[in-house]
């Protein structure tokens, strides 16, 4: 297909190249026989194709449906200044997300490739803009990501046994830590083990939500409706305060472009893409607007900005001796969160090698489990590291407007192939007026970060800045010794974790 082979010639030879010969011989001829049993359902050894539709609507809602919703919806609340423009932004988040995701199901099924951002970008603007989003994932966004989920679930599991103070930071990191170490098994190991455990958590914290529902709706039918006189006083109307309303807004629901990460492990993506997305995503949003409802119920303004856990604040109020599941809870949902967020994040780093773009080694593939063990290993190294980084959080904030950018330019990219190649086959082709209405947004809102956070943007763009350099050392101009490095990387790989490249054929 015309499509695909587009996309396959965005990427020079460089250091990162490695003859997959190469790697056959230094892993011996077992690997060579395995890789021609697999090849009897497919064309040599790759990634398996095992999610269906409800996995695929289990690893949306479990990624979005981290610890935001629990710990930090007074986000909103302190930049909308009032309960009503708080519901308001968050039912306009839940709809620009769908529409974002309306926006990569029609990206995601005309380059039916795993990578997200990533292919799409280097598919409409070429290897350089695709290799800075691939830098700055690698460099802080999905591992930072990673380390404050880990933490979070750390410290919510940890604080009942620390009541009246918090936690040793020590046994928060260790049990990060080891937390982290056991899902990068889990997703080595087996992909239908990983869409278990999404099953399974993701139902944990949408129960943990219906108690929060059920008792917020339990106080205000029992005539508790103070909250609700005045709704609107205090509401902000600075268009600054309201981007940033909708970054906070939009950080809840961040995780909403993961499947795309994983298209080529999704069974019939052309159909269960789009179909999971229009599932997740309302449902999503119902679950945080009457989230927010009950919490509103129960909880003056005050009380929501005072605390920095609004959910166990919530539970200690209605909960009584069973406020210790608030806690369990939250510690639920960000392992679920964080292991959707591993098995989709690693196939963004194992695309990128598999283009050139990383070390090849990071593109190869366990021959007994099918799944990206070196791709996997290195993610977690990089989590690891960055969970021993005492101001960690502070990464977030500039790189917020970051992700805003690169989501900008992916969509920027799906108006540019309809003009570039108005005759590629799409499968879905959304109405020109949702990419457009989506890409104000985001113009408006990194036009609002510059204004408002000028430093956190510049040492954002900074960050994506120093990838030229590292581009152009590695992939453009390739330094001998870097080569020689990489190859050897590979080579090292290959035997340790019997491991060999992808050889999927992309017709």
């Amino acid at each position: 297909m015309a499509r695909i082979q587009a996309s396959d010639n965005i990427v020079p030879r460089h250091i990162f190249d490695t003859p997959v010969n190469s790697t056959a011989d230094v892993t011996g001829n077992a690997l060579h026989n395995h890789s021609t049993d697999s090849s009897s359902q497919g064309s040599g050894v790759k990634l398996k194709k095992q999610i269906g539709l409800l996995d695929g609507v289990a690893i949306i809602v479990g990624v979005i449906v981290g610890a935001g919703i629990f710990v930090s919806p007074k986000g909103v609340l302190i930049y909308s200044g009032s309960i009503g423009q708080s519901l308001i932004v968050w039912i306009l988040c839940g709809a620009l997300s769908m529409v974002g995701a309306l926006c990569y199901a029609e990206l995601g099924t005309m380059i039916p490739k795993s990578g997200g951002d990533y292919a799409y970008i280097g598919t409409a603007f070429g290897p350089l803009p695709a290799f800075l989003y691939l830098w700055v994932a690698l460099l802080v966004l999905v591992p930072t990501g990673n380390a404050i989920t880990a933490l979070t679930f750390a410290q919510y599991l940890l604080q009942p046994f620390w009541q009246s103070c918090d936690a040793p930071v020590a046994a928060v990191q260790l049990l990060a830590a080891v937390m982290t170490c056991i899902l990068t098994v889990i997703n080595c190991y087996n992909v239908r083990w990983v869409t278990r455990v999404t099953d399974i958590f993701t139902g944990t914290k949408v129960f943990a939500l219906l108690v929060i529902v059920a008792a917020g709706a339990w106080y205000l039918f029992a005539g508790h409706t103070e909250q609700w006189e005045e709704p609107m006083r205090g509401t902000y109307t600075k268009p600054g305060m309201i981007a940033l309303a909708f970054y906070n807004g939009l950080f809840s629901y961040s995780g909403w472009n993961y499947l795309n990460f994983v298209t080529e492990e999704l069974k019939d993506p052309y159909k269960n893409l789009p179909r999971a997305i229009c599932i997740s995503m309302p449902v999503v949003t119902l679950i945080y607007v009457v989230t927010n409802i009950a919490y509103f119920s129960v909880l003056s303004p005050e009380e929501m900005l005072s605390s920095d856990a609004v959910a166990v604040t919530f539970g200690d109020k209605m909960l009584g001796f069973m406020s210790w599941l608030m806690p369990f809870f939250v510690a639920c949902s960000t392992f679920g969160s964080l292991n959707g967020a591993i098995f989709a994040s690693s196939r963004l780093f194992f695309v990128g090698a598999r283009n050139g773009h990383l070390p090849a080694a990071i593109s190869l593939i366990n021959v007994n489990c099918l799944t990206p063990v070196p791709s996997l290993i290195f993610l977690c190294a990089i989590t690891l590291v960055l969970l021993f980084i005492r101001n960690v959080y502070s990464l977030i904030n500039y790189v917020s407007y970051v992700e805003a950018l690169f989501t900008l330019l992916s969509v920027s990219g799906l108006l540019w192939l309809r003009y570039k190649q108005p005759k590629t086959e799409r499968p879905i082709r959304v109405n020109l007026v949702l990419p457009v209405l989506f890409l104000l947004t985001c113009l408006f809102l990194v036009i609002s970060s510059v204004l408002e956070s000028p430093v956190e943007v510049g040492i954002g763009t900074a960050i994506i800045l120093s990838g030229i350099p590292i581009y152009y050392l590695t992939i453009h101009r390739p330094v001998k010794w870097l080569t020689n490095l990489s190859q050897a990387i590979n080579l090292w790989c290959s035997k340790f974790f019997i491991c060999m490249p992808n050889q999927e054929k992309f017709d």
